[in-house]
């Protein structure tokens, strides 16, 4: 069942309706997102929960839908990078525990944590002064997160200071540790080196916090590359992000679980014309036609997310009487429109769809191709469609 029809209405000042059909849009497959979730899920024990991360709008497939969707699938906990993030999922009714996965440092901001039922994640002692002598004995005590450094040099207390640090928060009136936490830096490497001595480092850590006497209601520290690693990682709880979006952190973990895409990126044919052998397409014709070509138009281009540089390095999807064919983009990628040889395919017609990432039959163009073409990672891929192309709900 689609969500809503692949058009948009449009009333005027007057109240008048107008209909127009997209030129392209992105398709959330929602019974593949709730597959993902079961099957990761089957890798838990009934003891470690699943977080799902939703930041940056879900990966860039809407974080609204997916947030419903992964908690009726099993996850108990979402995470959001920042605090509009997490007031956006309040707004639209949903009540599950939210951390707040980036650094929250304003007395503003904990107005706003407090507001909306959001939790924080706590990364220094002057962080955590602000936050306990903002809030008043009035105020229910704030659940607070500790994140340790244990080597990937971004947000967090040095692991070597943990204790410290979790005996400062302890003694501060108004907060009270929900967690600890850390985050791996190479999980997705075969060799597991960094990831092992990152793990030993919290490892550590927690344990002396254990024997300073403070008790931890809850210990993560895998993303999806460390939960499709090793079950000795889940811990308490696992925070998994790309993994629920059916794409594999690493080749390697392929055979760990498995996962369906689901996002596809579809868009028509704006325009059909022949041009003759040596003709060349878009700007600065870094593509000439070597023999007489049937060009389609299609309404898509960078502005929606299909990155430039993948100009004549990229094949669509198109299909025609039960069959499907990779077709070539020809030329610059432009703005709004990518051009395509469709020289070899019969029958084609101006609104007729083609998939620009997505599976038709027993072909498929993923993210990861994309990434592995441009050097780059499928979640940045992911995170690039822009909110020009509406989300259509399916599944």
């Amino acid at each position: 069942m689609l969500s809503w029809e692949r058009i948009v209405k449009i009333s005027d000042d007057r109240g008048l309706e107008e209909t127009i059909r997209e030129r392209a849009w992105v398709e959330i497959d929602l019974s593949a997102l709730a597959q993902n979730v079961q099957n990761i899920k089957s890798l838990l024990s009934q003891n470690t929960a699943l977080m799902a991360v939703v930041k940056a709008d879900a990966y860039g497939h809407g974080a609204i839908p997916v947030a419903q969707c992964v908690l009726k699938a099993g996850a108990s906990w979402l995470g959001v990078a920042t605090i509009p993030e997490g007031i956006e999922l309040r707004q639209a009714g949903i009540s599950a525990p939210i951390l707040i996965l980036g650094a929250t440092t304003t007395t503003e901001q904990l107005r706003a944590l407090v507001r909306w039922n959001l939790q924080p994640t706590l990364c220094s002692h002057q962080q955590a002064l602000v936050f306990s002598e903002a809030l008043t004995p009035d105020d229910p005590p704030l659940p607070v997160h500790l994140k340790l450094d244990t080597g990937m040099s971004r947000l967090g207390v040095l692991w070597e200071d943990a204790v410290d640090f979790a005996q400062w928060v302890q003694r501060l009136p108004n907060l009270e540790i929900a967690s600890v936490y850390s985050h791996f830096a190479t999980a997705d490497d075969p060799d597991a080196t960094v990831m092992e001595q990152q793990h030993r480092r919290f490892q550590t850590a927690i344990d002396r916090i254990r024997q300073a006497g403070i008790a931890l209601p809850c210990l993560h520290v895998s993303n999806s590359a460390a939960t499709l690693s090793s079950t000795t990682l889940h811990y308490d709880m696992v925070r998994v992000g790309l993994a629920l979006y059916g794409l594999y952190p690493a080749p390697h973990l392929r055979s760990t679980v498995d996962l369906r895409p689901v996002m596809q990126v579809k868009a028509r044919i704006a325009q059909l014309k022949t041009v003759p052998v040596g003709t060349g397409i878009s700007y600065g014709h870094h593509f000439v036609t070597q023999r007489d070509t049937r060009l389609a138009v299609v309404g898509i281009g960078y502005a929606d997310g299909v990155p430039r540089n993948l100009s004549n390095q990229m094949d669509v999807l198109v299909s025609r009487s039960g069959r499907v064919w990779r077709v070539p983009q020809a030329g610059a990628i432009t703005m709004d429109q990518i051009m395509l040889d469709v020289t070899d395919v019969p029958h084609l017609s101006v609104g007729d769809v083609v998939t620009v990432l997505g599976q038709q039959g027993r072909e498929r163009i993923s993210a990861d191709n994309w990434a592995q073409t441009l050097n780059t990672i499928s979640w940045e891929i992911l995170c690039g469609f822009k909110h020009r192309l509406p989300r259509v709900r399916v599944g």
